[in-house]
């Protein structure tokens, strides 16, 4: 049985694309979504919640009726005093919108009208890995599917050449930063056919792609063909859903062998492409780079292409470590947002950036005229978005004058992710998979579509 058989059955073509929905629930304004997630919580204050007051706050003791005995991580328990911080960095209004951008983005300020930046989100978890956890799957616990699964799952693929969901790692030049683990884009309990896969920085971009030496092409095929024929008698034996999605998983592998190369080609690419993205964009594995290579994949048909952007964790060393994040991360960024508008692509392309939480306005450690740092916190942290589907030139959500509690608008984790599904033309409530008795989603029992949010 040759793959052309193999894939004319019905339920083996179904497990290649991956829908489980014959359409959308609605009319969708995005096809597909780029998230560029900052692991380790940019400081908000430092970014973009201007707070001038705090100049008048500053080294004084934050109040107990602004923090209201919120709990303390083990980095902040000890401390006997938790003196305010302003941020030594200066703001601008950019834009006809006006929105305040920090002086350490200077590109991200120009694309300013293009994009909404909610300032009110925020979270249950205080530390790293439940944060990151709970934001990319919707739960604190791991096991859960993560985001890029569960549009997976919904929408399946729009390419046969590449996954539906594609993953990407870069480290900040600090050094530092908190793990990442495979689970926060794995597929938890759905198939497995779902999961992300990650692309590597060096040597081939996935494991494992490559033929041994003197392995033909043609070997290759008439190896799958045999295999195939193999694993279809097995599955008519057991019925075991997991044997349909190795078929598809192994036809995959077969056809990115041929497009990923390609796909990583950038020679073909003209060098205003890489002076938009900046000087980093021709060096494998930085954030520049994947940047850049998220258009590439997006213009290719995968649906969900998340970016990790390591070391954002500053509880000490504020002043020198978060304008080397932003160094390797602003003009790509922004870049992003640009060349999608120049081909026609932001329209139905949804970019979200944010980290797991944001930081506190008082300092961690000791507080010397030219040091500071902030510790975690998830009361209240700002993210932006742009393209498919949401508002351009718009901020969404205030803050009290420490930057501490929401005091308009406020928006959960949960509320975000619905959003997103909404924006592909999921209703959120709708996308669920059945496990152990219990109907589960991304959402778990709660969100909201933000609706102030939407075009």
């Amino acid at each position: 049985m040759t793959r052309r058989h193999l894939l004319s059955i019905p339920f083996l073509r179904a497990a290649a694309m991956g829908a489980v929905l014959n359409k959308p629930h609605h009319t969708p304004r995005a096809k597909r979504v780029i998230y560029l997630f900052q692991s380790g919580g940019p400081s908000q204050m430092e970014l973009f919640d201007y707070k001038p007051r705090l100049r008048d706050f500053a080294n004084q003791e934050l109040p107990d009726s602004v923090r209201m005995g919120q709990r303390l991580t083990g980095m902040s328990a000890t401390q006997s005093t938790f003196p305010v911080v302003p941020s030594k960095f200066t703001f601008e209004q950019r834009g006809q919108s006006g929105a305040w951008v920090s002086e350490l983005l200077p590109h991200t300020a120009k694309i300013a009208d293009e994009l909404t930046f909610i300032k009110s989100l925020h979270t249950e978890a205080i530390n790293h890995d439940p944060a990151v956890t709970f934001l990319m799957t919707g739960s604190q616990i791991a096991g859960r599917p993560s985001m890029g699964a569960w549009l997976s799952y919904g929408l399946g693929a729009e390419t046969e050449d590449l996954p539906a969901f594609v993953v990407m790692i870069s480290p900040g030049q600090g050094g530092g930063g908190q793990p990442l683990y495979d689970r926060l884009w794995g597929s938890g309990f759905l198939p497995t056919r779902y999961q992300g896969v990650k692309f590597r920085s060096v040597g081939s971009p996935v494991l494992y792609l490559n033929n041994p030496p003197e392995y033909s092409r043609e070997d290759r095929r008439n190896y799958l063909d045999a295999l195939g024929q193999l694993n279809k008698i097995k599955l008519d034996q057991t019925g075991d859903p997991e044997i349909t999605t190795r078929i598809a998983q192994y036809e995959m592998a077969f056809r990115m062998q041929a497009s990923v190369p390609e796909l990583t080609d950038l020679s073909k690419e003209p060098q205003s492409t890489f002076d938009l993205y900046g000087p980093d964009a021709r060096k494998p594995g930085t954030f520049a780079a994947n940047c850049l290579l998220a258009r590439r994949l997006a213009e290719r048909g995968v649906r969900f292409i998340q970016l990790y952007h390591r070391d954002w964790d500053h509880h000490g060393g504020l002043p020198k470590g978060l304008p080397s994040r932003c160094r390797e991360t602003d003009q790509p960024a922004a870049a992003l947002v640009t060349d999608l508008k120049q081909r026609g692509m932001l329209d139905d392309t949804l970019v979200v950036w944010g980290g797991e939480f944001g930081r506190t306005v008082y300092c961690q450690g000791r507080l010397t005229k030219d040091d500071y740092g902030r510790d975690h916190h998830p009361r209240c942290f700002t993210v932006w978005l742009a393209g498919g589907g949401v508002k351009r030139g718009l901020t969404i959500g205030e803050t009290d004058d420490y930057g501490y509690n929401i005091t308009r608008d406020p928006i959960h984790v949960h509320d975000l992710q619905a959003t997103i599904l909404h924006t592909l033309g999921i209703d959120h409530t709708r996308l669920t998979y059945k496990y152990m008795g219990r109907y589960f989603r991304l959402t778990d029992v709660h969100g909201n579509v933000v609706k102030q949010v939407l075009a």
